[in-house]
């Protein structure tokens, strides 16, 4: 689900600048490598630079289902930003690539400091997973919604 913006872009350079030096670091997206498990404690999160990542659920007594692909510029985590700070879902990676990856605690701290830079965090991080609703939602009509009865037509 790639987003025309990524959160970098939308963040004003000077705090931006302080966020990529406190609390950022390159990392690679290695294939078939597990970023995050449902469940566990949320404490960072990614720009996705390059690759893919799914984002899933674990089904009991089943395969993860996978509810998202993400790819270029978007944003990977979200329950690092509210409490508990646990994960809902898991991610891992099926094409390699390049993240920037940023420790949560340290963005939330950053977050309360700098007023800018947290509207903008939190506003992108709201729209971000509105959309992601949005999408979920219409994919879950398509899968399980009334179906046009094909005697009416």
């Amino acid at each position: 689900m790639s987003t025309t913006r990524s959160l970098l872009d939308v963040i004003p350079p000077e705090s931006r600048a302080r966020l990529l030096d406190d609390a950022a670091r390159e990392v690679p997206l290695v294939p078939d490598a597990r970023l995050f498990e449902e469940g566990r404690r949320a404490d960072r999160f990614w720009i996705i630079r390059s690759g893919q990542v799914e984002v899933d659920i674990h089904v009991p007594g089943r395969r993860s289902a996978v509810i998202e692909t993400l790819g270029p510029d978007d944003l990977l985590g979200w329950s690092w930003l509210f409490s508990p700070h646990v994960w809902h879902m898991g991610a891992h990676v099926v094409r390699a690539g390049e993240a920037v990856e940023f420790d949560a605690a340290a963005v939330r701290s950053l977050c309360e400091t700098d007023a800018v830079l947290g509207r903008a965090v939190y506003k992108y991080v709201a729209e971000t997973v509105a959309a992601r609703l949005y999408g979920t939602r219409k994919r879950l009509l398509q899968l399980y919604g009334p179906r046009a009865d094909p005697l009416e037509d």
